[in-house]
């Protein structure tokens, strides 16, 4: 989870820990370092997260960094100074997958340089309980959280602001919704303003699509389509299929993914029977009572719909 914080001419990359989703391999690390030594004039700050914690053999234990790049390997609160930026940089790394106490409440800045940074995960009671305005107490000019995967701040214009989770970068599982991106902050005197700056790739959207009462398979494929393109097809999608169908067409999920970037298709759709018709012909037993206590709900009530279910039971039985 990555924060940016500028002054002037000067860059300051904050990494609030996970910049894995796992313990990273010795070749990932040479791989992200050399990505950190090209960026001219910035110097990057990470910490170990309760994904990329520091196990007895990390690699992050023994790895040697490009020059600009510094990682706080302390279990307690220690900081890294860069007088250059007139800036000390305060957090800790995780050495499990869990840590319970609340270790940011004393942090307080030693007052080494101008600007005092923290970088803190977590935010649940396993991962580092924190309390927000406490933290806003210790009195640093800001606080990069990290261990949220979905950023607290969607503002794309400057505004003051002294913490914030940035969240992941790219979605991490099918619920990570929304925007993803990172913080963009600038630091002077007395003042830190910041905006979130979009940058993933792609987005996870949970889609709902409501079928029509006589649609087909090919119809039901063609709405998905469309509202797939309407929304992105570069997405990756969790698509639920809500509304009422013909009684006799079966929607077949498995010819949905026109773009082959549907992860999750649920068909949550009712079966629409004339039940004025049904009712009709089964007076007489046990489906007909049943359709003639409901049939005057509204469609869209609780009622209608256990009207709709329990005939769709009831029909199922008679044909079993």
């Amino acid at each position: 989870m990555a924060r940016a914080c500028k002054e002037e001419e000067a860059e300051l990359l904050l990494i609030a820990g996970d910049l894995f989703h796992r313990q990273p391999l010795l070749r990932e690390l040479k791989e992200a370092n050399d990505l950190f030594a090209s960026i001219e004039g910035t110097q990057v700050i990470l910490i170990a997260g309760n994904h990329d914690y520091l196990k007895r053999d990390s690699y992050y234990r023994t790895f040697s960094w490009a020059k600009n790049v510094h990682m706080i390997l302390g279990g307690q609160i220690s900081v890294v100074e860069l007088p250059e930026l007139s800036t000390a940089v305060y957090g800790l790394s995780y050495y499990g997958k869990e840590i319970r106490e609340r270790s940011y409440d004393h942090a307080f800045p030693e007052k080494r340089q101008k600007y005092e940074i923290l970088i803190a995960h977590g935010g649940d009671e396993r991962h580092i309980p924190i309390q927000k305005e406490k933290l806003r107490s210790l009195g640093y000019d800001y606080i990069a959280l990290g261990h949220i995967h979905k950023p607290s701040c969607l503002l794309n214009t400057f505004h003051e602001s002294r913490m914030e989770y940035s969240g992941a970068l790219e979605p991490i599982d099918k619920n990570d919704t929304g925007p993803h991106g990172f913080i963009l902050g600038e630091l002077k005197e007395e003042s830190c303003r910041i905006r979130f700056v979009p940058c993933s790739l792609r987005q996870y959207v949970h889609l709902e699509v409501t079928a029509e009462k006589k649609m087909t398979n090919r119809g039901l494929k063609a709405l998905i389509r469309k509202q797939i393109e309407a929304a992105g097809a570069q997405n990756i999608y969790k698509v639920t299929v809500k509304g009422f169908r013909d009684p006799d067409i079966l929607f077949d999920l498995m010819d949905m993914d026109t773009y082959g970037n549907i992860i999750d298709l649920v068909d949550d759709t009712k079966p629409s029977y004339d039940f004025a018709k049904l009712l009709a012909q089964n007076q007489e037993n046990l489906l007909g009572k049943y359709i003639e206590s409901l049939i005057d709900s509204d469609e869209d009530s609780v009622e209608y719909l256990a009207l709709c279910e329990g005939v769709q039971a009831l029909m199922e039985t008679r044909r079993g």
